[in-house]
């Protein structure tokens, strides 16, 4: 269940300024791109503000989104909070989302009606001149009102990822072609711990294990896999443009991280078909825990990890189960037509305030 929107009239769509500050890399900034262009595919009018980054301009444009760009500087930065307040009283949006704490720090009241989207934790202090906020998950939601907010107040919008369903696969050349070929994706950070997974690879002999993604650990990293012996066995060749290709060509997608409010991977895989194997936390926890769509492995233990990756690969059975029920679970809830349809339902109860 995936595919484009039909334009629908601009008079039936309430209008939408999406205001990011964030980093050139990660979750909620991808998904920002994506939410974008999907408003800009169903004809809603559309103002995008982000942080000053010509990739992140460069890609919108692609998809017929041409953000404004500013500062979204620290505390010696007076201009941006005044140049945002006047793009958005001359665009007029009915909604203005206000993307993470930066943005929502910096995004003045108005006319329109202000809503705070988060995708984490966050100090909700930040977030107290909104009308509404946004989570991601239902966990992060359900905090929300924990905190003191009003639960007519609070929405839980999920990501969609990309469907990655037709996908050609296709299979690094550096690996054995008979080895079992295990993948986890994401920036080389302690976060993500991805020390735990190659730990883990002792438990699970003859697989290569592909972590495609670059940050601050990879010497760590490389130290630790030839320390545990397995550094022939485990390869980081930096970021890979064509993801869906990997997770595609792999035999199980493993996400081994430490916090994770969502886990935008465990549902790319899921709509690619593969199985999925995660740390039990926050929001794979979530998205996995109670059902057969994939495995859920102890945080912060290797062999736990490694157990539930050999049995992925050892029974074939199972693997064919996780993955098919991991494809209908993406089309049930994680597919764009089926996200966007409650991004419409949220924009028109929230733009008529």
């Amino acid at each position: 269940m995936s595919g484009s929107i039909d334009p629908l009239p601009q008079a039936a769509l309430p209008s939408v300024a999406h205001v990011m500050a964030g980093s050139p890399a990660g979750g909620a900034e991808l998904f920002y791109e994506r939410l974008c262009a999907a408003h800009q595919r169903e004809g809603r009018r559309l103002l995008s503000v982000i942080r000053r980054d010509d990739a992140r301009a460069a890609r919108l444009n692609r998809a017929d989104v041409f953000p404004k760009m500013l500062a979204f500087g620290g505390a010696l930065d007076l201009l941006t909070r005044p140049r945002l307040g006047r793009l958005l009283k001359a665009f007029a949006p009915a909604v203005t989302v206000a993307w993470m704490s930066r943005a929502a720090r910096m995004t003045p009241r108005g006319p329109w009606t202000l809503a705070g989207r988060l995708g984490g934790y966050y100090d909700l202090s930040t977030y107290r001149h909104c009308d509404h906020l946004i989570g991601n998950t239902r966990g992060l939601a359900e905090w929300m009102v924990s905190q003191g907010w009003a639960a007519s107040r609070v929405h839980h919008l999920p990501n969609f990822a990309t469907d990655f369903g037709t996908v050609a696969p296709r299979r690094p050349d550096f690996l054995p072609p008979d080895a079992p070929f295990v993948l986890a994706l994401g920036r080389l950070h302690a976060n993500k711990g991805f020390d735990v997974l190659i730990r883990a690879m002792v438990h699970v002999p003859g697989a290569h294990l592909v972590i495609a993604g670059e940050g601050p650990e990879r010497a760590a990293l490389e130290t630790l896999a030839r320390g545990g012996g397995v550094a022939d066995r485990v390869h980081m060749p930096g970021w890979v443009q064509d993801s869906g290709a990997l997770l595609r060509a792999c035999d199980v997608l493993v996400c081994s991280s430490r916090i994770e409010p969502l886990g935008n991977v465990v549902i790319e895989a899921q709509s690619a078909a593969v199985p999925v194997v995660a740390t039990a936390i926050q929001g794979p926890h979530e998205i996995l825990e109670g059902t057969q769509d994939g495995l859920l492995a102890d945080v912060e233990d290797p062999r736990s990890l490694g157990l539930r990756i050999a049995e992925v690969l050892e029974d074939r059975a199972l693997a064919e189960m996780l993955a098919r029920n991991g494809r209908a679970r993406f089309e049930r809830e994680f597919a764009e037509p089926v996200v966007m349809a409650q991004w419409r339902a949220f924009l028109a109860t929230v733009g008529q305030a």
